[in-house]
């Protein structure tokens, strides 16, 4: 059994039940993770995001805002992450008329105890929900999807990279 409580489970204390991790003896380091994501939807809901022709007005910009403000209160929605000083929070957004749809990823800097990739993940998915309210009124079939970490850096856990595509953002 690890110091966690459980094998591999280092939210599990020896009796079960849920816990925080105790990062206090953890060094500081610098820490970044990327974190990536996709919404899917008809190519006229596309258009009339790139074109910024929604009556709710800028998709984009306000997709970028509400990640940058996710990832800022991550430990606030996700119960056992620990509040962060995040340095730097950056969204980029790509329209993909392959899906149709927009590809979102999301980088999230911090020098810290713990890492960064809850902020990241949550900073994504919520500028992919934010992406859909305001393209609902024209498609409410969009579908958000693949919601992973592409890579992180920093903290005693190594490194970690996933092969992902590129693009153009904007």
């Amino acid at each position: 059994m690890t110091a966690g409580g459980t094998d591999g489970l280092s939210h599990v204390a020896a009796d079960g039940s849920a816990r925080m991790v105790d990062v206090s003896a953890k060094p500081e380091t610098a820490r970044m993770a990327r974190a990536t994501g996709l919404i899917r939807m008809q190519p006229a809901t596309l258009a009339a995001i790139v074109r910024n022709q929604l009556a709710k007005g800028d998709v984009i910009g306000v997709a970028r805002v509400a990640g940058i403000m996710a990832a800022k209160r991550t430990a606030e929605l996700i119960p056992m992450c620990h509040p962060l000083p995040l340095t730097d929070v950056a969204l980029s957004f790509t329209p993909d008329d392959r899906l149709p749809g927009v590809r979102v990823e999301a980088v999230a800097r911090t020098v810290g105890r713990t890492g960064v990739e809850m902020e990241a993940l949550t900073a994504v998915a919520v500028s992919l929900l934010t992406i859909y309210d305001m393209a609902k009124a024209i498609d409410r079939g969009m579908e958000v999807c693949d919601i992973s970490l592409a890579e992180k850096t920093g903290g005693a856990g190594g490194d970690y990279a996933r092969l992902v595509g590129t693009g153009s953002a904007i």
